[in-house]
């Protein structure tokens, strides 16, 4: 195997999926998302992520991101990730199940304005599916983030962005770079709402 052939191979695989991913028809969808979050934040409203595997991992990366700065300096923004507690996941994985680990999460720390942040690369996440219900029950705004079919979630979220392949990988990878997008533009619309 020609190791760097390969690696040519793979990364053209992403951007390929990424370029697909980033048309018009998405771009809007990630200008709505940027203004939900940032009259959510306008208005002292939190923002909750979720997701699984790598999900969880982005859903922690961006929560970070709004609590410390993406790239311009300013005050910390309200934003919490689903899935960092290791008590809470456990015990409700525990005493309940596994499906409503987020659900329950959100019925006890959501308020009504807030908006929830929902990555499932498939779009068919049990526990996903649940948080988004409870948190359409509660009159918070979803928003969805998925593979290319999107899923049940498509059907469900507010707003859904799908990255436009089958792939989990190049689907994780569209779904960071489309996050980082979006918290550079509400960082610019604070900043000029601030001014």
């Amino acid at each position: 195997m020609n190791i760097t052939s390969r690696l040519q191979e793979i990364l053209k695989d992403n951007r390929s999926a990424i370029e697909n991913t980033f048309r018009d028809g998405n771009l809007k969808v990630l200008e709505t998302v940027a203004n939900e979050m940032a009259t959510v934040l306008k208005h002292r409203g939190t923002i909750f992520l979720c997701g699984n595997g790598g999900s969880a991992a982005d859903a922690q990366h961006i929560a970070a991101e709004f609590i410390g700065r993406f790239k311009k300096e300013r005050k910390s923004l309200p934003a919490i990730a689903l899935t960092t507690d290791s008590s809470i996941l456990t015990a409700l994985a525990n005493d309940y199940s596994y499906d409503i680990v987020f659900a329950r999460q959100i019925e006890g720390l959501a308020e009504k304005g807030d908006l929830l942040i929902a990555i499932s690369t498939s779009g068919n996440s049990k526990n996903i599916i649940e948080a988004v219900k409870k948190a359409s029950e509660m009159g918070l705004k979803t928003v969805g983030f998925t593979g290319e079919t999107g899923g049940k979630l498509a059907g469900m979220a507010d707003i859904t962005f799908k990255a436009q392949s089958k792939h989990t990988s190049h689907i994780q990878e569209t779904h960071i770079t489309a996050l980082h997008a979006v918290s550079e533009i509400v960082e610019d619309i604070l900043s000029e709402h601030a001014s």
